[in-house]
């Protein structure tokens, strides 16, 4: 059945996941950076071979499984990166990443954790091409998500944080000047158990079952 699968990143597939029998659905930190990016990679509006992505997670990113290294005293009060050069999603991002690209597309991606429940903070550096500036990446964002349920681009220069999407099912996007000529600052922020991971699978079932696609996600943010 594999090659009947949809990858279940509703705002980019929408209509195949309605017809769809089975969807494979999405990681929590390449559904952070996959919003934030394929629009912009589809309109051909940033350098391919110059994205970075740095992102961050709160502990429940990595299960509920008993293990040492997660343990509240050894992960309180420090920061670090992990999976660096081989995280398991960065297949994901490839694959899609590539798919809208038309042509083959691999980002620097290095996730780390942070000692919170959850949540997740992509900051993403991109360069525009053929004299794109931050205002026009926004632009472009702002366009594609304009009717999305789920997905809010903030005012131009103005920074989403994860207390913003807390317990809900919401992405937000802000985009903002790098202090380089032609480069932006780009952050996304969700709730990897919502959007990330259990909300984004109802939103997928919503979709299959022909129901609201909203049905069961109108939860707003829980914080504080």
């Amino acid at each position: 059945m594999q090659k009947e699968a949809v990858y279940g990143l509703v705002e980019i597939y929408r209509d195949k996941i309605k017809a769809a029998r089975l969807v494979a659905n999405p990681g929590c930190y390449t559904t952070c950076a996959q919003l934030a990016l394929i629009p912009l990679i589809a309109a051909r509006a940033i350098d391919l071979d110059e994205i970075v992505v740095d992102a961050k997670s709160g502990m429940t990113g990595a299960g509920r499984a008993a293990k040492e290294n997660m343990l509240f005293s050894e992960v309180s009060e420090g920061f670090h990166a992990y999976g660096v050069g081989h995280h398991r999603h960065m297949a994901e991002l490839d694959q899609e990443f590539s798919k809208a690209a038309e042509r083959e597309v691999i980002v620097t991606f290095t996730p780390h954790l942070v000692p919170m429940n959850r949540g997740i903070l992509s900051t993403i550096y991109v360069r525009g091409l053929n004299g794109q500036t931050p205002q026009d990446l926004h632009a472009i964002l702002h366009t594609f998500f304009a009717k999305e349920a789920f997905v809010h681009v903030l005012p131009f220069s103005e920074m989403p944080q994860t207390r913003h999407v807390r317990g809900s099912n919401m992405t937000y996007i802000g985009v903002a000047n790098d202090r380089l000529n032609g480069r932006a600052i780009i952050c996304s922020a969700l709730d990897n158990l919502v959007k990330g991971a259990s909300g984004q699978a109802v939103q997928n079932m919503n979709l299959m079952l022909g129901f609201a696609e909203t049905m069961g996600l109108e939860q707003i943010a829980l914080f504080p």
